[in-house]
């Protein structure tokens, strides 16, 4: 999947997300909604707020629309089409993320944007959908199979010049860039319903977690497996370890603080030897890679080169 900037040049920018939940017979069924305005069934979706990021519209959106709580999963195709404005014609630019329920729609009441929620078989859904555009994206979900288990790859953020720093470069601090850029992922990544939280044992890789576990409520695990040292004397450590996290967890995602001496070579292993296609990967700090997986096989893998809204 190409990566996701948070800001774009479109004049209207919207998000949402196929929505999914397992049922008893295998098949997932994902949830349409009625707009009684337009009178059509489509996707979830909504318009950004001003400094909102997408993978955060994306979640506020499908919850408000639908009142069962999103966890986001693997990015889905953007669709582009024309709308009227009060400003005349513009192109509306939608992001879409396929997103697994972690609660159920006792909550939805029918009301003037939204008076109907139904599930369906994929099939049964892209029947009923109202536009062409949409079609595509719930295609792209139906063919990625259900995802059990999710981890967030996150390279630590800045921390200044390691030739400048004249301590023990494991004790080398975020600098304010780095603390930012922490911060922004705790303002994001708890949409994946972040359930567990490691880090390599660098007090930079922790710090960049601590603003995630502080809103989520959650321990930071310290494992060394996802330092650049044990990556070095072990290339294939990484990314067994990222296997055996993911292997037998059901839904939710592991959020993991690690290097860039270690990432790209783990991802790119990982795509390689599950058959999922990257055109590069890149590793800048403060990024994150979010890779899906179905028990212990990658899926899919999605890279958010900046989280600032």
């Amino acid at each position: 999947m190409a990566s996701v900037e948070a800001t774009s040049d479109v004049a209207v920018r919207a998000a949402g997300g196929v929505l999914w939940r397992p049922t008893a017979v295998g098949e997932p069924e994902v949830a349409l909604v009625h707009r009684p305005r337009y009178d059509d069934w489509s996707l979830p979706k909504g318009k950004l707020h001003r400094g909102e990021h997408p993978i955060v519209a994306a979640g506020r959106e499908v919850l408000e629309e639908t009142s069962v709580d999103p966890a986001v999963g693997p990015r889905l195709p953007t669709i582009f089409y024309h709308v009227q404005t009060t400003n005349g014609p513009a192109q509306k630019t939608v992001d879409y993320w396929a997103m697994r329920a972690f609660s159920g729609d006792e909550g939805f009441t029918p009301n003037d944007e939204v008076d109907a929620l139904r599930w369906l078989s994929p099939a049964e859904a892209d029947q009923l959908l109202s536009y062409a555009h949409d079609r595509p994206v719930l295609g792209a979900f139906a063919a990625l199979g259900p995802v059990t288990g999710v981890v967030l790859l996150a390279r630590h953020g800045k921390a200044g010049s390691r030739t400048e720093w004249e301590g023990d470069d494991d004790l080398r601090p975020l600098d304010p860039e780095g603390q930012a850029q922490a911060v922004h992922l705790a303002q994001v990544l708890p949409w994946f319903k972040v359930r567990w939280i490691l880090s390599a044992d660098k007090v930079r890789c922790v710090q960049t977690m601590e603003p995630l576990a502080a809103a989520l409520g959650l321990p930071i695990e310290v494992d060394p497996a996802f330092s650049e040292e044990e990556h070095d004397k072990d290339p294939g450590r990484m990314a067994r370890r990222l296997r055996e996290l993911v292997a037998d967890w059901d839904g939710g995602a592991v959020a993991v603080s690690s290097q860039g001496g270690a990432i790209p070579d783990t991802v790119a292993r990982l795509a390689e030897e599950d058959g999922v296609p990257l055109d590069a990967v890149s590793s800048g700090k403060g990024s994150v890679w979010a890779l899906s997986f179905h028990g212990s096989t990658l899926v899919a893998a999605d890279y958010y080169p900046d989280l600032r809204s």
